[in-house]
């Protein structure tokens, strides 16, 4: 019983230094993973099983890829098409970069996609005469709603496709209708609060156009080889993904080899290409995943487990209590420690029922659950900090009465669809 509540209350402190955001949250992690290996709560042999490695080399792979790439102005080159295609209408602006952001965050992680486009877009705005918070929101509502829709989208599928060892199409099968149709959900409320807003004269329209027909998307490209090559890379990643399973290959097998493929293929200083790679979230993940093995190790988890199934006497009971408690808990805090935490205890619930609709049932309230604050996922922190250097403030209550609302109704929608597919 001593090492349970030793192992809670690490557990606990950790977590609250990572909310506290006073020291770095890849700080706060190892700070509480070295507690618990001092303590020799989580034995060094056993160090191996909780340090989940599909998970860090799926993530170096893939930071490694877009690190590359983006060197060449690839994802600038992207975002002045999109611009162009809108033809000076607001609300196809809208439109096209909530699909670009979504279709963006499906295959890089969030916050990468944010950092890329984020810019361009307040860029686009200003040339426009734009007022740009509509299109901020809608910015972060797509790229969490997109992450959702693949396993490589966003860090808690990426967790929780490893520990399940569900496969990259079975997410598409899955993930990407809910994501798909979250994604209309928020485009028609963005414009049902903002439209009014958004429309504009004929003649102010053709000054728009004008603005955007001055952007060249060509003179984005710096390194046009680099460019071709980072295409080519992209698109065989995606396709290895689509067939890892007959490969033979794990997720974060595909994306190392093409973090090999586009290192050696385009020639970059590899020690630029590694200097740039996230090393404070991959020691984040490592830390986490050892204070979390901690509560596994003293039993903690399967008596969390032993009392849920005492709440619930059914899957689709479950499901609706996994769906709505991580997605209102990711809303408030970091959605990662909280899969981190959900995953053994779902293992758990698998001695006494069928768990795989469970593992979807938090992947839609972990990464759903991030539009309904401010804080509730990295993408939105990112957006709104570079907004506020532009003196564009959103702040967290006025940011919260919209978030919530479309968390509400993408997480309920999102749980309706996992109802049709596994409980009717």
């Amino acid at each position: 019983m001593f090492w349970e509540l030793v192992a809670v209350f690490v557990f606990l402190f950790t977590y609250a230094l990572i909310v506290d955001e006073r020291i770095h949250r890849a700080v706060a992690a190892m700070i509480g993973a070295a507690i618990v290996i001092f303590l020799h709560i989580v034995p060094w042999d056993s160090l191996l099983v909780y340090l989940d490695f599909g998970t860090i080399f799926l993530l170096m792979g893939m930071m490694i890829i877009v690190n590359t790439a983006r060197t060449s102005g690839l994802f600038e080159y992207i975002a002045i098409r999109t611009a162009k295609m809108a033809k000076g209408s607001p609300i196809r602006v809208l439109i096209l970069f909530s699909l670009v952001t979504a279709l963006a965050s499906a295959f890089l992680d969030n916050v990468t996609t944010v950092l890329l486009l984020t810019p361009m877009l307040l860029t686009i705005a200003r040339l426009m005469k734009l007022n740009p918070l509509p299109y901020l929101i809608a910015e972060i509502f797509a790229s969490n709603v997109g992450g959702a829709a693949t396993l490589i989208g966003d860090p808690p599928n990426i967790m929780i496709a490893s520990a399940a060892g569900l496969t990259f199409n079975e997410f598409l099968m899955v993930m990407a209708p809910i994501a798909l149709i979250d994604l209309g959900i928020i485009i028609l409320m963005m414009f049902l609060i903002y439209g009014k807003s958004m429309k504009v004269e004929p003649h102010e329209r053709d000054v728009m156009k004008k603005a955007m027909e001055g952007l060249d998307e060509n003179a984005a490209i710096q390194d046009r080889s680099l460019f071709k090559k980072s295409i080519v890379t992209i698109l065989l990643v995606v396709v290895m993904f689509f067939f890892h399973s007959l490969l033979g290959l794990e997720p974060a097998e595909v994306a190392l080899i093409g973090a090999a493929i586009i290192l050696f293929w385009s020639r970059e200083p590899p020690e630029m290409i590694l200097e740039k790679i996230e090393w404070p979230a991959l020691f984040f993940f490592g830390g986490l995943f050892i204070v979390v093995g901690a509560l596994v190790e003293t039993g903690v988890i399967s008596q969390i487990a032993g009392a849920m199934v005492g709440l619930v006497s059914t899957t689709g009971e479950a499901m609706i209590l996994v769906v709505w408690f991580s997605a209102i808990a990711s809303a408030l805090v970091d959605n990662i420690p909280l899969t981190a935490a959900m995953i053994p205890l779902i293992k758990d619930l698998g001695t006494s029922m069928e768990i795989y609709p469970l593992w979807w049932a938090l992947a839609v309230g972990a990464c759903l659950g991030g539009n309904g604050t401010a804080i509730g996922a990295s993408a939105n922190v990112v957006v709104l900090g570079i907004s506020e250097r532009e003196g564009i403030r959103i702040s967290f209550l006025d940011f919260m009465k919209l978030g919530m609302a479309v968390m509400a109704i993408t997480v309920a929608v999102g749980l309706g669809i996992l109802w049709i597919m596994f409980i009717l």
